[in-house]
């Protein structure tokens, strides 16, 4: 038998071989690209990020992550993340387990307190109980432990509705780069210097209510290049609240559905999740109803559109739990029950989506907060599983299947 192949021959052996031409000898360069956009899409998850906390202050043994609910890129260096406390780990269970990853299951990573519901309700007992502790933490890109802010942990922790912080983020024009923290569940808005000096109060703790500085269970923030700004409120409230740069009342806008079964425009069931355009518009997730309402500054009615396909079928549940716009223009989304980040434009098309359920690292459970870094790597603050995770862009990625930066008008960071 001849030992001599014909070129087809040798180009389909190449092929078998999942080898490009040039590298069985046939001088003609062929590119390949066979990265399929599940579970991660154009990312890789960064595994072992964050790495475990350090026993400093006190052991961990038995103890892991908890329930994350914001992520903040300052920058590579300084990761700001807000959990609602620490989770026991079953007997058995290696350390650091995520609960997401738990086998038997313990169902989801909560910031509850034994016996109280997400509202701070009776609840069936679950036999074990978190403890506050790194509520407030910052990493840097290998995901050690850089700063944190254990002062705060009895102020989150009060009983017997305290239950961690919410969200953490920091003004895009405030040079100053104060930190703000929404507690929901004790219905405070917290102003604290970069340091972790509390300047600025919102709310009056575990009273609900609306009014100038009154809230139920408020959500998110955002600004405006003159320091106005604007609070998501929220889980019980239904109104947008606006501020001015100097923390004086605005107005608000907002209520319940009259027709729940057909809610209209400014009718809200949990207003989660706020961003403002380049354009000054206001981009608001009315969770509940899984669509996106839009306004001008003064609250005027601008679009409304679904975050959910009407070619879903109706059983197919969403909770969108966070968003952003990026430099782009384009905002991302993220769904918890189906476990995916969306793509939309600012007009309401959707574009793109990636990620999966599981326990496994780059799955996805509930993208509660969401924020990306100038280097393009994309933060993910899991609420349910219990984890935060770090995604890098792979070799050769689409970059409109990347999300873009997070504003930063103070932004000096360089890379190294």
């Amino acid at each position: 038998m001849s030992r001599n192949h014909s070129l087809p021959q040798l180009i389909i052996v190449c092929a078998l071989l999942s080898v490009g031409a040039a590298a069985c000898g046939t001088g003609t360069p062929q590119a390949r690209w066979s990265h399929q956009d599940w579970p991660t899409g154009h990312y890789r998850v960064v595994e072992g990020w964050p790495k475990p906390l350090p026993d400093t202050r006190h052991s961990h043994e038995g103890w892991t992550w908890g329930s994350f609910g914001g992520v903040y890129a300052e920058s590579p260096d300084r990761i700001w993340v807000a959990m609602r406390g620490e989770l026991p780990l079953p007997k058995g269970a290696a350390p650091w387990t995520p609960y997401a990853a738990l086998n038997p299951s313990r169902g989801n990573a909560t910031g509850n307190s034994d016996g109280l519901n997400a509202t701070c309700q009776p609840d069936k007992k679950r036999g074990w109980e978190r403890r506050f502790e790194h509520s407030i933490i910052v990493f840097d890109r290998q995901g050690n432990l850089v700063d944190e802010w254990p002062h705060l942990e009895a102020l989150f922790s009060k009983n017997p509705c305290g239950r961690g912080p919410h969200q953490i983020k920091i003004s895009p024009y405030d040079k100053a780069k104060h930190v703000w923290i929404i507690d929901d569940q004790l219905h405070m808005i917290y102003r604290f210097t970069y340091d972790g000096k509390l300047v600025h109060s919102k709310g009056q703790l575990g009273v609900r209510g609306r009014g100038p500085n009154t809230f139920d269970r408020p959500t998110d923030i955002a600004w405006l290049p003159d320091g106005t700004y604007f609070i998501t409120d929220g889980y019980g409230g239904t109104r947008v609240v606006k501020y001015d740069a100097n923390d004086k009342f605005i107005m608000d806008w907002g209520g319940p559905p009259k027709d729940p079964k057909n809610p209209g425009p400014n009718e809200w069931n949990t207003v989660h999740s706020i961003a403002i355009s380049a354009d000054r518009r206001l981009f608001v997730i009315d969770r509940g109803h899984a669509r996106m309402q839009v306004f001008d500054e003064n609250g005027k009615f601008l679009d409304m559109w679904p975050l959910k396909s009407p070619h879903w079928p109706a059983n197919q549940p969403t909770l969108m739990v966070n968003h952003f716009i990026d430099d782009k223009g384009f905002i991302w989304v993220g769904d918890a029950p189906t476990s995916r980040i969306l793509k939309f434009d600012l007009n309401g098309n959707f574009l793109y989506a990636w990620g999966a359920p599981g326990g496994q690292p780059g799955r996805l459970n509930c993208s509660h907060g969401i924020t990306t870094d100038q280097l393009g790597n994309l933060y993910l603050a899991d609420c349910f599983a219990g984890r935060l995770q770090k995604f890098e862009p792979i070799s050769g990625a689409d970059p409109d299947k990347i999300a873009g930066q997070i504003l930063r008008t103070w932004d000096t960071w360089k890379r190294p």
